[in-house]
């Protein structure tokens, strides 16, 4: 099941007690203040991990509690810190405090690592206060308390191109062609119940990641559908594959619709470099109407069909020049 949003609790361990102790040794009768700190608590740490997928595991386990650090002891022992809670979430989540709204850290990166919630200082023992003045002080403090919060996480793709396109327009079937991924793939409306991701390979140490989105239909930008909880997976993508069902009785309206989803939804999509992509061309019986260069504008279009193979290999050309010009 691919989850792409959760919430979840943490709390960072409270730093321990600093501790009241005074040495007692054989031959020193006064001796001095020994009440060592105490520890550290733990930190609440998130690291992006490329072996996992989703965030299902966090719709089970919602809360994560560091340890805290122990408290200080005498011949001037610091106490120990508490261990750090480590929670590992798929590369391409963004971490937000949900009180706040804040970005806490966007994982983009394997490895990538950053605390999300901190420990407690652990308080000072009473050797800490010792002064010329002030030889065997009582005072010691309290431990810091660790941070506490509710977090969202939400997972967004990291792929370069987005295929888009209205319920049934051949996305799964051309991912699923040009590159491993195997989506599910069936001859009608919302086949594509969450995004997959798939590597094209261009040439030899040459590929781009392509993410297929399910579809979109009018007003996904407010809900409807299965719309606005999979825009979210084309916000990173560096170019967009607009495709079209060449076999549809209103292209025009098609596009129209497309567009407005695209624009509604905000985030720059609109800004994006595009290729209209016309799909099916097998299951056509004569030659069909293109939609007018007023329009489409600019933007260049390629037809093709992902069954019998025809232009793929033109159209994964034009998509890694498209991502070349745009990186550079």
């Amino acid at each position: 099941m691919f989850i792409d949003s959760a919430s979840i609790y943490v709390k960072a361990g409270n730093g321990g007690s600093g501790c009241v102790a005074f040495r007692r040794e054989k031959f020193v009768p006064k001796g001095g203040p020994s009440g060592g700190d105490g520890g550290k608590g733990g930190d609440v740490i998130v690291i992006a991990d490329r072996h996992i997928r989703t965030l299902l595991d966090f719709r089970y386990v919602k809360r994560y509690i560091a340890p805290r650090g122990q408290h200080g002891l005498g011949d001037n022992k610091t106490g120990k810190s508490g261990e750090d809670v480590v929670i590992r979430l798929p590369i391409g989540t963004v971490v937000t405090d949900e009180e706040a709204g804040d970005i806490i850290v966007d994982l983009t990166q394997e490895g990538q690592r950053a605390i999300i919630a901190r420990g407690g200082r652990g308080g000072h023992g009473n050797a800490y206060y010792a002064t010329p003045t002030n030889r065997a002080p009582r005072e010691w403090e309290v431990g810091g308390k660790g941070e506490e919060k509710t977090i969202n996480l939400e997972l967004k793709l990291l792929a370069e191109v987005g295929l888009v396109g209205l319920p049934n327009a051949g996305k799964s079937t051309l991912l699923s062609c040009i590159s491993a991924a195997r989506p599910k793939i069936a001859d009608y409306p919302f086949t594509t119940l969450s995004p997959s991701l798939g590597i094209v390979k261009v040439a030899e140490g040459r590929s781009f990641a392509a993410a297929d989105i399910p579809g979109l239909i009018e007003g996904a930008h407010e809900g409807k559908g299965l719309g606005i909880q999979f825009l979210r997976h084309i916000e990173r993508t560096i170019v967009l594959a607009i495709l079209l069902d060449a076999n549809s009785q209103d292209l025009a309206a098609d596009y129209g619709v497309l567009l407005k989803e695209l624009e509604s939804y905000g985030h720059e999509l609109m800004k994006k470099p595009r290729l209209l992509v016309y799909t099916k061309l097998d299951l056509l019986n004569e030659g069909f109407e293109h939609l007018p260069p007023a329009l489409i504008g600019d933007t260049a279009s390629i037809e093709i069909s992902a069954v019998r193979g025809d232009n793929l290999d033109v159209l994964i050309s034009i998509l890694w020049k498209m991502l070349e010009k745009s990186k550079a």
